[in-house]
């Protein structure tokens, strides 16, 4: 009787592993360190649904880096993240203030309003970011049964725009949703990007200065797939377990999911590899910086350069380099590095943009 366990396979590499973008983190492979990992949890069984191991020995991983009362629920991805947090902290007739460019208004396809069935009300800003005052433009009507309530105030660190919170911004804003009775959710599906920004322990902007629950991010540092969610105030939520089957969320061959996370946290590779792709920003932006013609719009804070050009240009770069357009009318695009992004493809890319602008 043949091995169950004998390796075969008929896969055929269907890319060119030399070809890099600047369209997304999303793109980039899973960090050799993060596969190493799978395959030393793979063998033999374990208990499913969150019972082995693995997820057992990350919430001792998650305790060292946001302290002993978080509890990390690992979930398939970051919209998931995001709604199972933001679900736990509503009541049914609850609403969540965010950002107007928040990935919870603007790339979730509805999730939070469709599947977690919460008023989104939104804000307007010039960077990105969410301040005690912006907050107040929708923070009233609590007693008003006409109007959803104000339970939850969603900020994303760093955000869509790449800018990238103080922790002094943060407790400010943490302050104020509290003092009016609201909780606080960071997405942070790029926290590890912030932290190497600030150069500080992600406790350092979350649960020290008073954020509630947080949705963390492997995927864009080099996971395979794989997010959590972890709860820093117990009292902040309701229902977990319950709400991350509901919602679709419950792996059960969860340790997949957990030793992925557990080999970005245990040592210091989710900061190894933000660091790399927030240099490789650096870069960019400094090369960007000298062609005539390109306007860098916000701050270079994370692994994000936003910037402006004309649109024809645009156009005919996208053709030798994968990117996304931010805002088509304006001119305005995002490019995105990543843990794998090399110094060669921005000066590549810097290149061809020269090249574009003077034709």
């Amino acid at each position: 009787m043949a091995d169950p366990t004998t390796v075969r396979t008929d896969a055929r590499r269907h890319h060119d592993p030399q070809i890099r973008g600047f369209a997304s983190d999303n793109y980039a492979g899973t960090h050799p360190e993060i596969l190493a990992a799978l395959a030393l949890a793979n063998d033999g069984h374990q208990i499913a649904y969150g019972e082995d191991e693995y997820t057992e020995h990350l919430q001792r991983v998650m305790h060292s880096h946001f302290g002993p009362t978080a509890e990390a629920f690992p979930v398939f991805n970051g919209t998931g993240a995001n709604v199972v947090s933001l679900q736990a902290m509503t009541d049914r007739w609850g609403a969540v203030i965010c950002a107007e460019s928040a990935h919870i208004n603007v790339d979730e396809g509805g999730a939070p309003e469709r599947v977690g069935g919460l008023k989104l009300l939104t804000v307007p800003t010039p960077d990105g970011k969410l301040t005690p005052e912006l907050i107040d433009r929708q923070a009233y009507g609590w007693d008003d049964e006409h109007r959803a309530m104000p339970q939850v105030v969603s900020i994303t660190q760093n955000t869509e725009l790449g800018t990238v919170y103080t922790p002094d911004e943060i407790r400010a804003i943490c302050d104020h949703a509290h003092g009016h009775g609201m909780k606080v959710h960071l997405d942070g599906a790029r926290i590890a990007n912030a932290a190497a920004s600030l150069d500080v322990p992600m406790r350092t902007f979350t649960n020290t200065v008073g954020v509630d629950v947080l949705s963390f991010g492997g995927t864009k540092n080099g996971a395979i797939f794989g997010e959590a969610v972890v709860v820093l105030n117990p009292d902040a939520v309701r229902a977990m377990k319950h709400l991350r089957k509901l919602s679709m969320q419950l792996a059960s061959k969860m340790r997949f999911v957990s030793v992925q996370l557990e080999a970005l946290l245990a040592g210091d590779l989710w900061l190894r590899n933000a660091r790399h792709a927030n240099a490789m920003a650096q870069r960019l932006a400094e090369g960007v910086r000298t062609v005539d013609g390109v306007e860098i719009l916000y701050p270079v804070q994370a692994n994000a350069v936003f910037a402006r050009l004309p649109h024809e240009v645009g156009e005919r770069l996208q053709k030798r380099f994968r990117f996304y357009f931010w805002d088509e009318a304006a001119g305005d695009v995002r490019w995105m590095c990543a843990f794998d992004t090399r110094e060669d493809d921005v000066d590549a890319f810097v290149l061809a943009l020269k090249e574009e602008m003077a034709r």
